[in-house]
């Protein structure tokens, strides 16, 4: 997460809650589509539903089935969340939904925004664990807010539609087998990887260490900085560097999607003192349009890291 990300998210809510504003003002041609685009999918007898990340959306996809139709706004790893800027027409699709899925603990704040302001039923992910503003928001990596935001899902999808209840029932309990089996990975992989201390460039992955068993043993001052949101010293980062190469870190989480300098001295470290690299990104990736494939993909890589 850049050192921006508060200014730009505090934006980005503006800038939601000004579109919204202006929509519901003067009606504009952007509602206008949205209310045709609408009455289409009300008319096919499915469920509008619209999801801030496409980690969720997958979810709500498998559980509704071809129910529903689900609209993601954000399907790339070139933005984060943190910082993405909703359009007009990102707003306005949130307006037309009767089902709206974000990811909440200030992560998506422009959604949540967006979401509070419409008729749509709302589910927040992090809500559902009882996680809040300040705490660690990348909880599509928790085995436990996966199942709990699935159930919500689907709840939300009976009451829209009860005559279909029955199906939504069917699609959650499928959907809880895929999940049973990841975490049964999981469980069998945390067999190599219970307390293996590890440091991460940033703690996007955290849950998923810790469903890992493994310990987040990330310089203190490194780790403060980046939870702060502020640029690390050099200090940090030099302690960073020490601790890798003396051999007490025995795997390193990269984010990519946050390359920059500070992070290049760090991958360098642990390359020089060979200690394995576990690089993922913050958003799904492009080649994965399923949420527990993904997850998957990287528990098997953290396996793979492990000497």
């Amino acid at each position: 997460m850049s050192i921006m990300s508060n200014a730009k998210r505090a934006l980005a809510v503006v800038a939601a809650a000004a579109t919204l504003f202006s929509m519901a003002a003067c009606g504009s041609s952007n509602a206008a589509g949205s209310k045709s685009d609408s009455s289409s999918a009300a008319s096919s007898g499915k469920i509008e539903v619209v999801a801030s990340i496409n980690q969720w959306g997958s979810v709500a996809k498998d559980l509704g089935g071809s129910n529903v139709e689900v609209t993601n706004i954000m399907t790339k790893t070139n933005v984060e969340a943190h910082d993405y800027e909703p359009t007009s027409q990102d707003v306005a699709k949130f307006g037309t939904a009767k089902v709206a899925v974000v990811n909440g603990a200030d992560y998506d704040p422009w959604a949540t925004k967006a979401a509070q302001s419409t008729k749509a039923t709302l589910v927040t992910a992090a809500e559902t664990a009882g996680i809040k503003e300040g705490d660690n928001p990348h909880v599509w990596f928790s085995a436990k807010v996966r199942s709990n935001t699935a159930d919500a899902i689907t709840a939300a999808y009976q009451k829209a539609d009860p005559s279909h209840k029955d199906d939504y029932a069917k699609f959650n309990k499928d959907w809880h087998a895929k999940e049973d089996q990841l975490e049964s990975k999981i469980k069998d992989t945390s067999s190599k990887t219970e307390n293996l201390p590890y440091a991460a460039t940033e703690s996007v992955a955290w849950y998923l260490a810790d469903d890992l068993k493994m310990t987040d043993a990330t310089p203190k001052g490194y780790a403060q900085a980046s939870a702060n949101e502020s640029e690390p010293t050099p200090a940090d980062i030099k302690d960073f560097q020490d601790t890798l190469k003396v051999g007490s870190i025995k795997m390193l989480v990269f984010n990519s999607q946050e390359a920059n300098s500070t992070t290049d001295q760090i991958t360098g470290a642990a390359k020089d003192a060979n200690v394995p690299i576990v690089e993922l990104t913050e958003q799904m990736p492009k080649q994965y349009t399923n949420l527990l494939d993904w997850m998957s993909a990287l528990v098997d890589q953290f396996a793979a890291a492990v000497k």
